[in-house]
């Protein structure tokens, strides 16, 4: 097959044999200490039997602490099955893979307990117990109010400088040890609700030297760039996800995105993937037992747009970002994603300089064969995504990851 889609891309010091991206998405398949579990291997193992160039594996914490069934970059002791996953990997894919995790921190967050919450508020509220929500809502600074109505949740302006100092020698140490597993390169997670996004985004409420200006927002972000760059080798790509819009009230939008991307590519990157919303701020509330889940609200709509909308319709973002960053003079490859399901308009949006590289999570969990069939290579026909978001549905209570495709063909989970 003629075109951009299966054609070789360098990105910094690897190349990828084609450009379908399997982005990162979160299996629930590890188990509490976040180790490579026979589910974990089986899901990964079928992934590159199907022919992606670039397979990102879920997000991996980058401290070792509890993180329920994700799986972990965290401790040495996480190297060797991790390599082990790498080499089965390789083996198994029908021609060249490049294969990297993407590395994340994320802050604190607790379950909706609101006799908890009120106890706690008793000692400054006498009473509050006993009001009711109108009256709580009024009294309760915004804060506490949401903490009570939602469940705690750390944020970045809770944080002591020692910690957020702390945080680009874990992302370094990690990015050795995905180095030491055999693995491509690392991404940056750097997208959605978690820490690294929160201090790029506009929401940033911080007042000293890690918020409040453009360049102040960039600090943290652009020094851990600098830390992982220099603890892994010259042959090991480092590349992040980003959001080319916040979709938020006051959040970060896709102009000021694109002076972000411009920073990235000049700090060095090899690769920016483009993402969009899943924030907190606009998150629906929770049920009482249940946490907060950052892509219930309008923001997490456009992460993962449904089949109400138009294919395609996230590419505005990684266009913009594309043509900030080549009008300032940067090559540096960038991904975008978003309902992009078809051979033909995956082509178009490459030949039309939308992206360089096609990101596809939900349509390659409805069929890591994709790839395979679209350039001709097997002959069964592409089980497409209906885009109905069940597998968020399952991702949203925790539970294994799945497409509902797999039962409803008779298949069997990759």
């Amino acid at each position: 097959m003629s075109g951009l889609l299966f054609s070789p891309l360098a990105l910094g010091p690897i190349a990828v044999e084609n450009r379908v991206w399997l982005p990162a998405m979160v299996t629930w398949l590890s188990n509490e200490s976040g180790e490579v579990t026979d589910a974990v291997r089986d899901r990964y193992v079928r992934y590159a039997r199907g022919g992606a160039g670039m397979i990102v594996l879920e997000a991996m914490g980058v401290r070792d602490v509890a993180s329920g069934p994700l799986l972990r970059l965290s401790h040495d002791r996480y190297i060797a099955p991790l390599a082990a996953l790498v080499a089965e990997m390789r083996a198994v894919a029908p021609g060249p893979v490049r294969i990297v995790p993407q590395i994340i921190d994320f802050l604190k967050i607790a379950r909706r307990d609101p006799v908890r919450a009120l106890a706690r508020l008793e000692a400054q509220y006498p009473g509050c117990g006993g009001w009711d929500e109108e009256r709580l809502r009024a009294t309760l600074t915004a804060r506490e109010w949401r903490d009570y109505a939602f469940g705690y949740r750390q944020q970045i302006e809770d944080l002591t400088v020692t910690e957020i100092e702390a945080l680009p020698g874990y992302f370094a140490r990690a990015a050795v040890r995905a180095e030491a597993a055999g693995f491509d390169g690392v991404e940056l997670h750097y997208a959605h609700a978690y820490t690294l996004a929160s201090f790029l985004s506009a929401t940033n409420g911080r007042t000293d030297l890690y918020g409040g200006s453009f360049e102040n927002r960039l600090h943290l972000p652009l020094a851990t760039i600098s830390a992982v760059r220099a603890a892994v080798s010259p042959r090991f790509a480092v590349g992040l996800r980003m959001l080319g819009s916040d979709d938020v009230p006051g959040g970060t939008t896709v102009d000021e995105a694109a002076r972000i991307a411009v920073a990235f590519a000049q700090a060095g990157v090899d690769v920016i993937s483009v993402s969009r919303g899943g924030r907190f701020e606009d998150a629906q509330r929770p049920k009482i037992g249940a946490a907060a889940y950052p892509y219930t609200g309008p923001s997490g709509l456009t992460c993962m747009p449904t089949r109400e909308s138009p294919d395609g319709v996230n590419l505005p973002l990684p266009r913009a970002i594309r043509a900030a960053i080549r009008a300032a003079g940067f090559t540096t490859p960038v991904v975008g994603a978003g309902k992009i399901n078809t051979v033909d308009l995956a082509e178009a949006a490459l030949q039309g300089g939308d992206l360089d590289l096609v990101g596809m999570a939900r349509g390659l969990l409805a069929d890591p064969d994709w790839p395979e069939k679209a350039r001709g290579r097997l002959a069964e026909p592409i089980r497409a995504c209906t885009y109905t978001n069940a597998c968020e549905a399952l991702d949203r209570a925790h539970l294994p990851v799945k497409c509902k495709l797999w039962w409803k063909t008779g298949m069997n989970a990759p």
